[in-house]
């Protein structure tokens, strides 16, 4: 079952974090827009994702909605009809809403960083570190929380939920 250790924080600026990120011996990152439809799920979440290339994929996921490094465990698929998909999806389990962002994704060892620039929100960065061969969750933790202090993620910048809850909760 496919694992991540997570965290979400806000900040300032995505660009200032950019060279600190390549310092760290990142990738060059990979750019995307991406639009991102919730729908009803009782035991996770249910996302369609769709690229600015017109690709999409189905995501689930389940993890909990505190602050720091959390477990969450997802699955996704592929699909070449994603318009087609999100309609299917709606009427079959209604549309709880939408998160239109920028995406810059840098690997740094088993961690991909996500700078993203949400609309409506501002800047986020998000660390995703693999639990799996290389890593067992302890690890994979202490590799997030040592991300946070390199990046200098301050534990009050740190977001719960999905970019939608909090869109939903300005509103």
């Amino acid at each position: 079952m496919p694992t991540n250790i997570e965290i979400k924080a806000r900040v300032d600026s995505i660009e200032r974090l950019l060279p600190i990120v390549l310092a760290l011996g990142g990738s060059e990152p990979v750019h995307s827009r991406q639009d991102d439809t919730f729908f009803e799920c009782p035991n996770g979440r249910l996302k369609l994702r769709i690229t600015g290339d017109g690709d999409g994929v189905l995501i689930f996921y389940r993890r909990p909605d505190e602050l720091g490094p959390k477990s969450s465990y997802y699955t996704h698929s592929a699909t070449s009809d994603p318009d087609g998909l999100r309609l299917v999806l709606t009427d079959a389990h209604g549309e709880l809403g939408r998160v239109r962002k920028h995406r810059a994704m840098v690997q740094v060892g088993d961690a991909r960083i996500h700078l993203d620039s949400v609309d409506g929100l501002g800047d986020f960065v998000e660390l995703e570190v693999a639990v799996g061969e290389r890593l067992g969750p302890e690890e994979a933790t202490d590799q997030a929380r040592e991300l946070m202090e390199a990046l200098g993620i301050d534990s009050q910048n740190l977001a719960k939920g999905a970019y939608l809850d909090l869109i939903m909760a300005k509103l």
